[in-house]
């Protein structure tokens, strides 16, 4: 990454807003397959997502990887896939690669974000100027900023797990979700040129709301009250209707990661956590296009493992797990999950 000087931005003690990343030059690379606008990179990164949910995982990090610097969804698509490498390994080289990577795209964000001063706050310049004067591009700059918010605080706790992470994530998550919320005003009041354009944007906000909602709904009632007085909403129920419609926009960049969440909230979290408000027929509902697309999908076959497994029906679940062990070699990590499910088969 080419920087007219070395910037804060490389370095652990960063803050959450990345202010110092706006004044970095980068350079845009001209690969033979770069997309030739906006909407182009929306395309190609849906591409490398039906890549990745087809186990073609080194192909889909491939395709995003020239595109980083100056693309903000290839530079979230690369990051995230980095991310999830990390937490499979736990591998501190993984971890550190991963942090850069989401750094890379922070700056991409926020130098296609509209511009505000450092005392005020995007809505509150957004109020003033109507929703429809910010363009498209400005708009999915913010969706993009909080979900790479979101990771780099994630991995600020699994790189180090001391008191110092904790906050600095914590107020990571607190911005990001300021932005989230920012992005469903957005999503609110403005008049959309496409249905397409809208679909987008609108699977990632409710990816993002419904995400917060049924992850703080979870924590225990003592942090869950603490963290609504610092401005966090805990709903479960409004967390799994915001990430139901996101999932009926299944042909939407982020349709089919809101149906992920909710299949594996109802396979696996509701009873890993005790709470036995699963709903099974549900989960069974939303993997059924998902498995329609990506009939060898290593996660998909796992997740019917489960549905089968939690009805009793032993056999179909251990020829699912079978199923999505053969299905792919290249992340060998995913292959223990399986294992410990057909365990629990035998």
């Amino acid at each position: 990454m080419a920087t007219s000087e070395k910037q804060d931005c490389d370095s652990d003690n960063e803050e959450i807003f990345e202010d110092a990343v706006d004044n970095i030059q980068i350079s845009s690379p001209t690969p033979s397959h770069k997309p030739c606008d906006f909407n182009g990179c929306i395309q190609d990164c849906h591409m490398a997502l039906k890549l990745f949910l087809n186990n073609k995982f080194t192909d889909a990090k491939n395709r995003m990887e020239p595109h980083v610097d100056w693309s903000m969804y290839h530079g979230l698509g690369y990051g995230t896939i980095m991310y999830i490498q990390a937490v499979m390994t736990f591998d501190m080289n993984d971890i550190e690669a991963a942090i850069q990577a989401i750094k890379r795209s922070l700056i991409v964000c926020n130098k296609q974000r509209r511009k505000i001063s450092i005392f005020g706050s995007f809505s509150s310049v957004a109020s003033k100027n109507s929703y429809n004067e910010l363009t498209t591009e400005e708009i999915h700059a913010e969706l993009c900023y909080a979900e790479c918010l979101l990771i780099r605080a994630l991995l600020t706790f699994i790189q180090d797990e001391n008191l110092i992470s904790f906050v600095k994530g914590g107020l990571k998550i607190r911005e990001c979700y300021r932005v989230y919320k920012d992005c469903a005003k957005i999503l609110a009041h403005r008049r959309w040129d496409s249905d397409k354009q809208k679909h987008h944007f609108e699977s990632g906000v409710k990816m993002g709301v419904g995400s917060f909602n049924l992850m703080i709904s979870l924590l225990p009632s003592k942090i869950m009250k603490l963290l609504e007085f610092v401005g966090f909403s805990g709903n479960k129920q409004l967390g799994l209707k915001e990430l139901e419609h996101g999932s009926s926009l299944f042909t939407s960049l982020r349709g089919p990661l809101c149906s992920i969440i909710l299949i594996a909230y109802h396979t696996v979290v509701s009873y890993v956590l005790g709470l036995a408000d699963g709903d099974i027929d549900m989960a069974d509902r939303l993997l059924q296009p998902c498995l329609q697309h990506y009939p060898k999908g290593a996660l998909f076959l796992f997740f019917a493992g489960r549905v089968a497994e939690i009805r009793g029906q032993i056999n179909q679940a251990i020829e699912k797990f079978e199923e999505s062990i053969e299905s792919q070699q290249e992340w060998r990590q995913f292959h223990h999950l399986c294992y410990w499910e057909l365990m629990w088969c035998h």
